[in-house]
């Protein structure tokens, strides 16, 4: 039994110092090294056995495909509404977006439109996590709080030019949802 709490022990803390080590470093794949690592000393001295580690590693690496899956379908659902409300493709906005241009560029005259829709859609998001139990009521009262400044500023702003890791190797910034 105290081997049983010690692992649960061992892989709560595991997970959250990947976790935090990896929001932190924006995971440049040297987590999954160290987290084989860590593992690896663990059932060296018999804290775990090979079979939890294992099964550590295939739980965050579920969670982090799940994630994904998640942020993909999110991100489409938001390219969806940008584009339906501009009448414009997919192919469009990103090459607009690509060539610098911002969003309140590429709406013109819809710009109040696209504002609008975009802060409808994510406060949708919201009250649909609070509403699943993800987030608290002041959580989400929160989120909402400066919700249409802050859509505004991405409205307004263009994206900047960035490789892998944002502008001249900066991580990337806040808010630039629209990646191709």
């Amino acid at each position: 039994m105290k081997k049983k709490f010690v692992a649960v022990i061992a892989t709560t803390a595991i997970a959250l110092s990947i976790s935090a080590t990896s929001v932190a470093s924006a995971d440049n794949g040297k987590g999954k090294e160290r987290l084989g690592s860590t593992l690896s000393g663990l059932v060296a001295k018999g804290t775990i056995t090979q079979s939890q580690a294992d099964a550590i590693t295939k739980a965050l690496a579920d969670a982090k495909t799940a994630g994904k899956v998640v942020m993909d379908k999110n991100r489409a659902a938001e390219l969806a509404v940008i584009t339906s409300t501009l009448g414009i493709t997919e192919e469009a906005l990103k090459t607009r977006i690509k060539a610098g241009d911002s969003l309140a560029t590429i709406a013109g005259a819809k710009k109040d439109a696209l504002i609008a829709a975009l802060v409808a859609f994510k406060t949708k998001e919201i009250t649909d996590a609070q509403t699943a139990g993800k987030l608290t009521a002041d959580q989400a009262t929160k989120m909402k709080a400066n919700l249409t400044t802050r859509v505004t500023e991405r409205v307004n702003n263009p994206r900047p030019p960035r490789g892998p890791h944002g502008p001249k190797g900066q991580p990337a910034a806040a808010g630039t949802a629209l990646r191709s």
